[in-house]
């Protein structure tokens, strides 16, 4: 498959493309030519989710977050320990999705992975682009021969909680603290 020409990433080294509800979505491993796309994604989906947990957008779309955010995505996709998929549909990024190694040094990588993240476009949501990208990283668990995955969400984006619950996860008991004094809560999903 070729790479989209609105983002210029890498040649598909995915397993094709998937029927979803408006289109066929393409996932692939992102490059830099996707990074401008990846940020927008993650700032409309964080935008959405963020609000309505009932955090002001301003709160969550500054400058100095914008500049964090290409910094990190850029790191992510350079690394040789992350792994960063995008989702493309009819041509346009649709969605994405970060996984590597857990950031804790109490879990041990040789069993677990982390989900770092899935952002999907608000307008997207509800077609099975996010379905798609977390089928990635359950594959990634039975490709790596790892027993459990764990993520992290906010407490308030219930979305997002739900969908993690639909497809298996469960609270672990961690948490971390987030914004409008909500914890960010650590799920975990056990591959069997």
């Amino acid at each position: 498959m070729s790479a989209s020409p609105d983002y210029g990433g890498p040649q598909s080294q995915d397993r094709g493309g998937l029927d979803v509800e408006g289109g066929l979505v393409e996932v692939r491993e992102a490059g830099l030519g996707d990074l401008l796309g990846i940020v927008e994604v993650h700032s409309r989906a964080r935008a959405a989710y963020y609000g309505a947990g009932g955090l002001p957008v301003g709160e969550t779309l500054t400058p100095e977050l914008a500049r964090e955010q290409r910094e990190g995505w850029a790191a992510a996709i350079t690394s040789v320990h992350k792994q960063v998929r995008v989702a493309i549909v009819d041509g346009v990024l649709a969605g994405v999705l970060a996984m590597g190694p857990p950031h804790s040094s109490d879990l041990d990588p040789r069993t677990t992975a982390q989900l770092y993240q899935i952002h999907v476009d608000p307008e997207m949501w509800g077609r099975g682009v996010g379905g798609a990208l977390h089928a990635l990283f359950v594959r990634h668990l039975a490709d790596e021969g790892l027993a459990r995955g764990v993520l992290e969400v906010w407490e308030r984006n219930t979305r997002a909680r739900a969908f993690y619950t639909r497809h298996g996860w469960r609270p672990d008991g961690t948490s971390r603290p987030g914004p409008a004094e909500t914890p960010y809560v650590g799920m975990q999903l056990t591959h069997p």
